[in-house]
């Protein structure tokens, strides 16, 4: 086979071990720049070298019982936005190359996704490991994405026992125990807490309204009292602060009291946050 029909036929991956007949073809395109080494004994053509999937996809083809783990499963899963430029690979056998990380590690079955092409830590695993990296956003966002629950979080951290870190996941995972959305949600719960405020409210609540489903931050329910928090992406996406200003307007008008907070506020001003939710309950 002419290297140029051996490329069409076979990429745009090729593991060595798959085409020991096709050495001289291999060699041709190394040589040309038409394949670039990705891991041992395995090439892609280089106009998919630096994408995230194919890079992925060389995994599987370099050991088909690796996992992806940490934040490259956490962008394909739950976090899109997180722009990975290291893959993090649990295996049985380490190795180096460019943009990975091996470790010898294993992982319990019902904690590894075989639904893909290339096989993935559960999200819930992939946010915990990520928690190094990325702190309490990482459990943030992957309760924010549905696709994880604080249950299932705490079953990933009871079935990998022993890791470095896991004790800061666990006090993550005790801090997350009223499920906050984000940074500046998980500080508001923090300060009601130590506020002594640590019943009568529930986050993320659901509200029915003329047949719309809202959610509120955090709601007093017995005191109609809604208490919204604009965190970081109420701030970087316009779209956010439109929808937030309709929500409000329909609570208020369902008979709802509702109060707003900044992320400023609850970090410079906590007492001020505090004050004004004691407050609206007293008046109530």
């Amino acid at each position: 086979m002419r290297p140029a029909d051996f490329l069409t036929a076979n990429g745009p991956i090729i593991a060595r071990r798959d085409h020991p007949e096709h050495t001289a073809a291999i060699g041709w395109a190394l040589r040309t720049g038409q394949l670039v080494r990705t891991l041992p004994g395995v090439l892609l053509v280089p106009e998919i070298a630096d994408d995230l999937r194919w890079r992925m996809a060389a995994v599987a083809a370099w050991d088909s019982d690796a996992v992806i783990v940490g934040e490259a499963a956490a962008e394909v899963s739950f976090w899109p936005e997180l722009r990975v430029t290291e893959i993090e690979v649990a295996a049985r056998s380490a190795t180096r190359s460019p943009g990975y990380r091996f470790s010898r590690r294993s992982l319990p079955t019902d904690l590894i996704d075989d639904s893909r092409r290339v096989r993935l830590a559960v999200p819930a695993l992939a946010a915990l490991d990520t928690v190094g990296t990325q702190g309490t956003d990482a459990i943030d966002r992957a309760l924010r994405s549905r696709r994880v629950s604080l249950d299932d979080l705490w079953a990933a951290l009871r079935a990998t026992p022993h890791r470095a870190g896991n004790r800061e996941k666990c006090r993550a995972l005790v801090r997350s125990r009223h499920k906050p959305w984000s940074h500046a949600e998980r500080l508001a719960h923090q300060l009601l807490d130590a506020a002594g405020i640590r019943s009568g409210w529930k986050a993320n609540h659901k509200v029915w309204v003329q047949g719309q489903l809202y959610r509120i931050d955090i709601a007093f329910r017995g005191q109609l009292l809604a208490v919204e928090i604009d965190g970081r992406l109420h701030e970087d996406d316009p779209d956010i602060f439109e929808t937030d200003r309709t929500r409000q307007n329909a609570l208020i008008r369902a008979g709802w009291r509702v109060l707003r907070f900044t992320m400023a506020m609850l970090t410079n001003s906590p007492t001020y946050f505090i004050a004004e939710i004691r407050a609206a309950l007293a008046a109530r």
